[in-house]
């Protein structure tokens, strides 16, 4: 686990540095709003603090914690945090909010992909749609029926309410039931499930799923292999124009209740900006953008 963290950190401090010029709202460091988030937002957070307040990288890694999806969202609706980085969570955090009468307002800023990560001495290099099904539901356990070689297929999930396994469950199954899988093959951290797809019993026998810009940018391993669905590659240009099929945007989340005046909700409009777009990018992610222009936002129900 340590060294999981501390190679994340590593790649996170990388493009923090990206951060310079990006005319994010200047805030002092001791007014600066609490922020929450998922995992693969983590150097996004950093960049905008660091940009907006003048501190160091070391200072940024210190005062920021993201306690994952659908946990930030809990944190936010409690008054526990103000600003959310964040990818979809679970629905059930929608009437959570409801029923303690706040409203959210939510922003896409970024969009990235479910994808699917093999061993790279696994020869097949595309699965289908209905190929990722059979896997997850059980109906295809050996990888000679996916037009591999005779191994049993060790299919890797992710923890309910991790942002991977909600955008399992909505982007790719669609109300289908997965079949249980066993703890060891349910790790809690994304990393640990990169790592043992990636040393799999020196096999590649296994596959499992993450957030491309997690496996791509931050968490990346030689022995790592990114799967194309139906023919088609999760790049940052597929992912853009929705041509990979597993797109979901992410978000900049606020409660509505928030002060005009507020820090959070500063940043929170300068999310929505061209400077910001422009930082996304720089740091490797992928902006929204529509035709129009940039989203403006919604809020909730609930209101």
């Amino acid at each position: 686990m340590k060294r999981m963290f501390t190679a994340m950190m590593a790649a996170a401090l990388l493009f923090v540095s990206l951060a310079a010029l990006a005319g994010a709202p200047q805030i002092p460091e001791d007014d600066y709003p609490i922020v929450d988030g998922s995992t693969a937002t983590l150097p996004l957070s950093y960049a905008l603090m660091m940009e907006s307040t003048g501190i160091s990288e070391e200072d940024a890694k210190t005062a920021i914690r993201h306690s994952k999806t659908t946990e930030s969202f809990y944190t936010l609706i409690s008054g526990d945090s103000q600003l959310l980085l964040v990818y979809e969570p679970t629905a059930d955090v929608y009437d959570y909010a409801a029923d303690a009468g706040v409203t959210l307002e939510m922003k896409p800023i970024g969009r990235d992909a479910l994808v699917f990560l093999v061993n790279d001495g696994n020869p097949i290099v595309s699965l289908t749609h209905d190929q990722i099904i059979g896997i997850y539901t059980g109906k295809i356990t050996n990888w000679k029926q996916a037009g591999g070689d005779d191994l049993d297929i060790i299919a890797y999930q992710r923890i309910a309410n991790s942002g991977s396994q909600v955008m399992m469950e909505k982007q790719v199954m669609r109300g289908i039931v997965m079949m249980e899988a066993p703890s060891a093959l349910r790790p809690g951290e994304m990393g640990e499930l990169v790592d043992d797809i990636a040393s799999y019993i020196d096999t590649p026998s296994a596959i499992g799923y993450s957030v491309y810009y997690y496996v791509s940018t931050m968490y990346m391993k030689e022995n790592i292999r990114l799967m194309s669905v139906n023919g088609i590659a999760p790049t940052n240009e597929a992912i853009a124009s929705g041509e990979y099929p597993y797109t979901q945007d992410f978000y900049a989340v606020i409660r509505a209740d928030a002060a005009p005046d507020s820090p959070e909700r500063a940043l929170y409009d300068w999310l929505g900006s061209e400077d910001a777009a422009d930082l996304l990018t720089r740091m490797g992610y992928v902006p929204v953008i529509t035709e129009e222009g940039y989203y403006m936002g919604y809020v909730t129900e609930g209101e």
